[in-house]
């Protein structure tokens, strides 16, 4: 790891939340975050913090069937995407993937695996794993962008 990489944890669904309204604190516009873990590991409960975090007041729920939701929150737009059923990466190129991911959108992508060679590069890349009860999640800086969020991150703890 980097000094500028990352460990959390997180004890509970609340400090998950918690973990992803302090990420969007730091958030800039064209961020691309991978969100990577076995099901189950809170990747759309850290969604959902970082998404009521920017002030979404209504039901964060994960895009599973969708494959994608759109949040424009204030002068940001935002974009989920839940990977998980996905057949086949191509099916992200019919759907017009790369106009999503814009130099002013946020984009949060769970199960970015399958979603591979279709996909842009992460700024940052959060593994989940199980710790004891809760949860621990390793963050990754990938580009010069994704190290000035989790700048920003650390500089909030």
């Amino acid at each position: 790891m980097t000094p500028l990489d990352s460990v959390l944890v997180a004890a509970d669904e609340a400090a998950m939340e918690a973990c992803g309204a302090r990420l969007a604190r730091a958030a800039e516009p064209g961020l691309v975050v991978y969100l990577s873990g076995d099901l189950g590991m809170g990747k759309t409960t850290l969604s959902r913090g970082f998404i009521q975090g920017l002030g979404h007041r209504g039901a964060v729920k994960s895009p599973t069937y969708t494959l994608v939701e759109p949040y424009q929150l204030g002068d940001r737009q935002v974009y989920h995407f839940d990977l998980y059923r996905l057949g086949d990466a191509q099916e992200l190129e019919f759907m017009g993937i790369r106009d999503y991911f814009s130099d002013g959108a946020i984009c949060l992508v769970e199960w970015p695996e399958r979603g591979e060679g279709a996909l842009p590069p992460a700024d940052i890349r959060i593994k989940i794993e199980r710790e004891d009860s809760g949860r621990r999640l390793l963050l990754c800086a990938a580009t010069l962008l994704g190290k000035r969020v989790l700048g920003q991150m650390q500089a909030q703890a």
